[in-house]
C-alpha cells in the first residue's frame, strides 16, 4: 500500500500523481528532492548559480510571493546557453539539406514557410522549457513516472530511434566535410570515425563546467553565420526577391514535398527531450513562484534569439542555393554529398575557394549536432530507464549505439552521392514517425495542473499548441504516405505489413492523446464533456416517459428525487409537460 501523500506548502509546487511518491511519502521526481546524485539531470557541483537579486521571495507573513521580478542584463546573460544548445538541431546537416533542395528546386518561394515553421518551432520549445522549469524533471523522467510500463518503454524505443536516425544526418555530415576539406583523402567511414571520437573530446569540456560547452557550441554557430553569410555574399542572392519569399506565401507544384520537408525538419523530436533537460542546468529553487517566472521569462528570451539567428543562417543557404540553382539543371539532382562541388563548378577561384568554405560550415554544423545528439542520449536513456551509472558510461553507451549503424551506412553508400540523399530522404521520413511520441507527451503534461501546479499554460495556449501539433503531425505524416507509396506501391506484401504498422500506430497515437491511464487524462475530460452529458440526456428521456405513463399518479403530480442531478430532470420534466 502506498504511504499517506505529503501535504504540499505552496501551490507553486507542481501537484503529482500518487504514482510519483514512495512508500515513505517522499516525491521520486523533481530536482529538489532528489537525494542521490546520480539521480540528477545535473550534479549540483555543476549547476550554475544565478543571483536571483535583493527581492524577497515571501511576504510578511512568510507566503510565496508571486510575482516577476525586474529585468536584469545580467541575469539574461547567466541563463544564455541552453537556447543555444538547443538551436543546434536547427542547424544539423538535415535541415541544411532541406534548404540546398528547396532553395534549388522552388528558388526564394519557399522562405516564409521556413519562417513559420521556426515561430513553430520556437513555440514548441518554449513550452519544453516550461516543463523543464516548473517541474524539475525533464520530459523523459516525466514520461517514465506518469505512463504505464508498456507505454513508456514504447516511448525510449521510438525516441531512441528519432536519436539514431538523426545522428546518421549529422554524422554522415560531418564525414562528408572532412572528405571535402582532405581533398579526397579521409573516407566517408574514416570521416564517421573521427567524428565519433572528437564528439567525446569536446563533450570532455563539460568537466569544466556547463559554461564552457555553452561557449563551445555558440562558437560553432559563429563558424557556420560565418561561413554561410561568406557564402551569401560570394553568390549575391537577390535581396528584394528574398523579401518577396518571406513575405507572400506560395508553393509551387513542383515543389510540394520540399515544402513539407521543412517543416519536418525543423522540429526535431529528440529536441524536446534535449530543451527540457537542459533548462535544469541552473540552480532554480522551483518552490518559489518568482524563481521560475524569473527563469522562464529569460530562457524565452533567450531561445528566441538563439531561433532567430539559426533562421538567418537557414534563409542565407536557401537563398545561396536559389541564386545558384534554381531554373537549372542541377537543381533535381543537387544534395549535401554533391552540393559543395556543384559551388565551386559556379562559383568556384577567388582568394578562398567557396567549396572549402561550405565545408566548414557543414563541418561546424555536423559537429556540433552530433554532440546534442549524445548529449539527448544521455538524458533519454536515463530518464525512460532510471539508470544509475557513471556519466562516461552513459556516453559510451550512446554514443555506441549511434555510430555502429552509422559507420555500417558509410560504408555501404560511400561511392554514391545519390544514394546518400535517398537514405536522408527516408531519414527525414524517419524522424516525421517519431514525432508525435515526444509532441504529444509534452502537450499533455503542461496542460495537466497537477503536473504543473500554477505554470499550467492557459486555454488560448493549449489551443494554439495542439493546432500547431495537428498541423505538423499531418504535414509529416503526408511525407511518409508520399515518400512510402511513391517507392513501395507495386509490392502487395509490403503495402498489407504497412497497413497494419499503421493501424498500431494510429491506435498508440489516439493513446497518447487521449491519456486514458491518468484519473485527469483527456479521457477522462471526453467521458465528462461528451459521454456523460448524452447519459443524462438519456436519463431525461426515460424519467419523462416513465412519469407521464405511470397510472399511480395524477397528471400534476411529480416523482420523488433521489439525489440533486434529478431535481434538474425534474424541472425538464415539468417543463415538457406544461408545453
Amino acid at each position: 500500500m502506498m504511504g499517506s501523500l505529503p501535504t504540499m506548502t505552496s501551490d507553486s509546487e507542481p501537484l503529482v500523481h500518487p504514482r510519483n511518491w514512495d512508500e515513505n511519502g517522499a516525491k521520486t521526481t523533481g530536482r529538489h528532492f532528489y537525494e542521490d546524485e546520480d539521480e540528477r539531470t545535473y550534479e549540483k557541483s555543476e549547476l550554475v548559480h544565478v543571483a536571483f537579486g535583493e527581492e524577497p521571495d515571501v511576504d510578511e507573513e512568510g507566503a510565496d510571493r508571486d510575482f516577476l521580478p525586474r529585468f536584469s542584463w545580467k541575469k539574461l546573460w547567466m541563463f544564455a546557453g541552453p537556447g543555444f544548445l538547443m538551436s543546434i538541431a536547427y542547424l544539423d546537416p538535415g535541415n541544411i539539406e532541406s534548404d540546398l533542395q528547396s532553395g534549388a528546386t522552388a528558388g526564394y518561394a519557399l522562405l516564409w514557410l521556413l519562417m513559420w515553421a521556426t515561430v513553430m518551432g520556437l513555440f514548441t520549445q518554449k513550452l519544453a522549457a516550461r516543463l523543464g522549469v516548473a517541474t524539475g524533471s525533464h520530459l523523459a523522467e516525466l514520461c517514465r513516472e506518469e505512463y504505464p510500463v508498456w507505454a513508456r518503454m514504447v516511448l525510449w524505443i521510438m525516441t531512441e530511434i528519432a536519436i539514431i536516425g538523426a545522428d546518421v544526418q549529422q554524422v554522415i555530415g560531418s564525414a562528408i566535410a572532412f572528405r571535402i576539406l582532405s581533398n579526397g583523402w579521409i573516407p566517408l567511414w574514416a570521416g564517421v570515425l573521427i567524428t565519433g571520437v572528437d564528439g567525446f573530446l569536446f563533450l570532455f569540456l563539460e568537466n569544466f563546467g556547463v559554461r564552457k560547452l555553452e561557449l563551445l557550441f555558440c562558437i560553432f554557430i559563429g563558424i557556420m553565420a560565418l561561413s554561410f553569410a561568406w557564402m551569401f555574399g560570394e553568390t549575391n542572392p537577390d535581396v528584394k526577391a528574398v523579401a518577396s519569399g518571406l513575405i507572400f506565401p506560395s508553393v509551387p507544384r513542383t515543389a510540394v514535398d520540399k515544402a513539407v520537408g521543412i517543416v519536418g525538419a525543423v522540429i526535431m523530436p529528440h529536441n524536446i527531450f534535449l530543451h527540457s533537460a537542459l533548462v535544469q542546468s541552473r540552480d532554480i529553487d522551483i518552490s518559489k513562484k518568482s524563481r521560475v517566472r524569473e527563469a522562464l521569462r529569460y530562457y524565452n528570451i533567450e531561445s528566441s534569439v538563439a531561433l532567430f539567428i539559426t533562421f538567418l543562417i537557414n534563409l542565407c543557404i536557401m537563398a545561396i542555393f536559389a541564386k545558384a540553382f534554381h531554373g537549372k539543371e542541377e537543381a533535381g539532382v543537387i544534395g549535401l554529398a554533391n552540393a559543395g562541388e556543384y559551388l565551386q563548378k559556379r562559383y568556384g577561384g577567388g582568394f578562398f575557394p567557396i567549396l572549402y568554405i561550405w565545408a566548414i560550415g557543414l563541418l561546424a554544423a555536423g559537429q556540433s549536432s552530433t554532440m546534442t545528439g549524445t548529449y539527448t542520449g544521455q538524458f533519454v536513456m536515463t530518464g525512460f530507464l532510471n539508470l544509475r551509472v557513471k556519466k562516461w558510461i552513459r556516453v559510451l553507451v550512446t554514443r555506441a549505439v549511434a555510430i555502429v549503424p552509422t559507420i555500417i551506412v558509410a560504408l555501404i553508400f560511400d561511392s554514391s552521392a545519390n544514394e546518400l540523399d535517398n537514405l536522408s530522404e527516408w531519414l527525414n521520413v524517419l524522424q516525421s514517425i517519431q514525432l508525435p511520441f515526444a509532441l504529444i507527451p509534452l502537450l499533455c503534461l503542461v496542460s495537466n495542473a497537477r503536473v504543473m501546479g500554477v505554470f499550467v499554460i492557459t486555454k488560448v495556449t493549449k489551443v494554439i499548441a495542439w493546432t500547431i501539433a495537428v498541423l505538423v503531425i499531418s504535414i509529416n505524416m503526408y511525407l511518409l504516405l508520399v515518400t512510402v507509396l511513391s517507392r513501395l506501391a507495386n509490392s502487395t506484401p509490403i503495402i498489407v505489413i504497412l497497413t497494419v504498422i499503421i493501424l498500431f500506430y494510429v491506435c498508440f497515437v489516439i493513446y497518447l492523446v487521449l491519456d486514458p491511464a491518468q484519473e485527469d487524462g483527456n479521457w477522462v475530460y471526453f467521458k465528462r464533456t461528451f459521454l456523460s452529458s448524452r447519459f443524462e440526456n438519456s436519463r431525461v428521456m426515460q424519467m419523462g416517459e416513465q412519469e407521464l405513463v405511470s397510472p399511480d399518479y395524477g397528471d400534476r403530480e411529480v416523482i420523488t428525487l433521489n439525489s440533486a442531478k434529478d431535481s434538474d430532470v425534474a424541472t425538464l420534466v415539468s417543463s415538457a409537460r406544461t408545453s
